[in-house]
């Protein structure tokens, strides 16, 4: 391991120290070879010097990722628009506050949002839960579309697709590369990238573990939106890089039974909590929460 990605992994270390968190020890076999990019710190040419800070290790990675564009869509995109109290903001204020409340039971910090079928709003439930947990001050989280089959999350956010996850697992890009920042302070997003043939194959690979393992100090939060699990194997291979499973059914639409099928999917240890969205009702317009796993109150 060269000096530098020692040096960048105490700094890390010592941010992550700071924060709270502890980070995932690195792969045992984490010697650059050909075919795994570059970590950040040694695209951006960080030195290696002893006294490198937490603070600037930190800066000089994301300084390096990704400008570009958004044009979030601002009636699925709640927290962008500039208001406080718009219809939804409040609930998933809540599910913020009972991901929290899990987190001082267990470690907490990367988290996988899937659905039993198409349609049934992981997407927006993903992206507006990113959102609302950047609003707390100093909290810095990263977005990942993990749908290689059938991307959302860059239409409702207005970024580009590529280069994104699928770029970096073939090994043709770097972090810097497919971490775009935005214009919300301390939210980074990862798009689908381009389109590949055989996402599983690609998911299963080793490189997204590999991924998770370089950026999972740099962020208080990592939420990545899986496909539908009862459809494709996917959901169950990238539920494997994360700390716990959001599952989103929605109202008068999922049926019991596939409900059901998609929770089997994933086991009791990482299943966290049921969104149920599409809740019709003038205090809920977009979505209401329940969690019959590990939370023993549902929220008004």
């Amino acid at each position: 391991m060269s000096r530098i990605h020692e040096a960048l992994k105490r700094a890390e270390q010592g941010y992550a120290a700071a924060r709270g968190t502890t980070p995932e020890a690195p792969l045992a076999a984490t010697s650059p070879t050909t075919d795994i990019p570059p970590t950040i710190a040694e695209s951006a040419g960080v030195s290696a010097a002893p006294a490198l800070s937490p603070q600037f290790a930190l800066d000089s990675m994301l300084a390096r990722c990704a400008a570009a564009n958004w044009n979030p869509d601002p009636q699925t995109m709640l927290f962008f628009n500039g208001q406080e109290n718009a219809p939804g903001m409040e609930e998933f204020r809540t599910l913020r506050s009972r991901l929290y409340q899990l987190r001082e039971k267990m470690p907490l910090k990367k988290l996988l949002v899937s659905s039993s079928l198409p349609r049934e709003g992981k997407s927006f439930v993903a992206a507006n839960l990113a959102q609302v947990l950047v609003k707390q001050h100093g909290r810095r989280v990263l977005l990942i579309d993990g749908d290689l089959r059938g991307p959302k999350l860059h239409l409702v956010l207005g970024t580009p697709e590529t280069p994104g996850l699928a770029d970096y697992l073939l090994g043709e890009r770097d972090e810097c590369a497919v971490i775009h920042r935005g214009p919300m302070d301390n939210l980074f997003f990862i798009p689908t990238g381009k389109h590949v043939s055989s996402p599983a194959e690609l998911v299963a690979n080793g490189r997204l573990k590999f991924l998770m393992n370089r950026v999972e100090a740099l962020f208080d939060w990592i939420v990545v939106d899986s496909p539908p699990a009862v459809t494709v194997s996917d959901p169950s291979l990238l539920a494997n890089f994360c700390d716990g499973v959001l599952l989103i059914v929605r109202s008068t639409v999922t049926p019991f039974d596939i409900a059901r099928k998609a929770r089997m999917e994933f086991g009791d240890k990482q299943l966290l909590g049921v969104v149920l969205n599409g809740v019709d009702g003038d205090s809920s317009t977009y979505s209401r929460y329940y969690y019959p796993y590990r939370i023993e109150e549902s929220p008004a």
